[in-house]
């Protein structure tokens, strides 16, 4: 048999990136995977998915005709079979730019909009962007766990702020000043809010911007969930404050039309004023996209221990519950918010009738005996 090593006789001078393994670890995927991999193999039960937010698959969840009639069309005409322009092309920047600027003080322009494949691209474009050399970035706890995960890739150091859920989660400006220094180049907020689901006020947001202004910031708002407003308090865009601080604003097609297989999102530069233009960022962006691809032309329950018997964290509990009832949660520490779960009810209702039968089931064996 021939000799098995590299060209030295010993080894191939290729290994992997340790890395890569630690930033998927902590994303939703990654958790799952592990959750999954937790399933016995035994049960004979159809699995319950509450773990996850993508209610595309279920056939009570389906995306509106005019939706699908468009990217019919769209195939058909031939029109669309060349590659995208670098940004995305101009009819589809335009419609977004228009779309947006219903709730703006001031007019986007369709230069103002570079299309991404999803919203997870355009979080990769902002953190690849900002990530010099001693950065550092201002992430919410709870929040998206992909934000840490590009960061880390990135070598973008994350410095969390807390939620305050007394508060209506809103974000605890206090500490937003505490851990900015010189170094800080970005604050994130989710609005309407991932996983909590809470929706800021306008006041609330006008504070966002001032502290921002206050300490050099941009603001990079996240609002995927645009659509999803639950409650009394209306979505108010942070673009609206881009005269007070420059915003980057992400969003997707994904969660209102209910299609994240189809992988169109976008970064938009809400910033009247000219500063992420005059500090590099725009250009910054653009280069970052020439050498990437194109896009194609909850419920929350906190968990009170003292009641359970043998489960001391969130993880355990859904490791536990995976192999004993195969149901899939997603344990809060997922989303930076320890001993909490977090329960998609966006699948068909008798498969969530089902699997909250089952969580109680689960809960009624391993309940402390009084």
């Amino acid at each position: 048999m021939e000799n098995a090593g590299g060209a030295n006789g010993n080894q191939w001078g290729f290994k992997a990136n340790e890395e890569l393994k630690t930033a998927s670890g902590i994303t939703v995927r990654g958790v799952l995977n592990s959750l999954l991999e937790n399933l016995n193999k035994n049960d004979t039960r159809p699995l319950i998915p509450l773990g996850h937010g993508d209610p595309s698959a279920f056939p009570s969840f389906r995306t509106a005709s005019v939706a699908v009639d468009a990217i019919v069309h769209s195939v058909r005409s031939a029109r669309f079979n060349c590659y995208s322009s670098t940004v995305g092309i101009l009819p589809a920047r335009r419609a977004i730019a228009d779309y947006l600027n219903r709730d703006l003080p001031y007019k986007l322009s369709p230069d103002d909009v570079y299309l991404t494949l999803g919203c997870t691209q355009a979080i990769e474009v902002i953190l690849t962007v900002l990530a010099r050399p001693g950065a550092n970035i201002l992430l919410p706890r709870p929040g998206f766990p992909y934000y840490e995960a590009r960061a880390t890739h990135s070598h973008l150091e994350v410095r969390h702020f807390d939620l305050l859920p007394a508060k209506g989660w809103e974000v605890d400006l206090d500490a937003v000043e505490a851990l900015a220094d010189e170094n800080t180049v970005a604050l994130v907020i989710i609005n309407p809010g991932n996983p909590c689901g809470n929706v800021y006020t306008y006041q609330h947001l006008q504070k966002i911007a001032e502290t921002a202004k206050k300490l050099g910031i941009m603001v990079i708002a996240d609002e995927v969930y645009d659509h999803l407003a639950f409650g009394n308090t209306p979505f108010v865009p942070m673009g609206v404050f881009g005269s007070i601080v420059p915003v980057l604003t992400l969003g997707s097609i994904s969660k209102r039309w209910i299609v994240p297989g189809w992988r169109l999102g976008w970064l938009v530069t809400s910033d009247p004023n000219g500063i992420l233009q005059d500090s590099g960022i725009v250009d910054s962006i653009k280069s970052f996209l020439n050498i990437s691809s194109d896009p194609a032309t909850f419920i929350q329950v906190k968990l009170n221990y003292s009641l359970l018997e043998g489960i001391n964290s969130d993880m355990e509990f859904a490791l536990k519950l995976a192999k004993e009832e195969s149901v899939i949660v997603l344990p809060g520490i997922t989303v930076g918010l320890k001993d909490w779960l977090r329960i998609t009810f966006a699948v068909e209702p008798s498969a969530l009738e089902d699997g909250l039968g089952r969580m109680k089931a689960f809960y009624d064996r391993h309940a402390k005996k009084q």
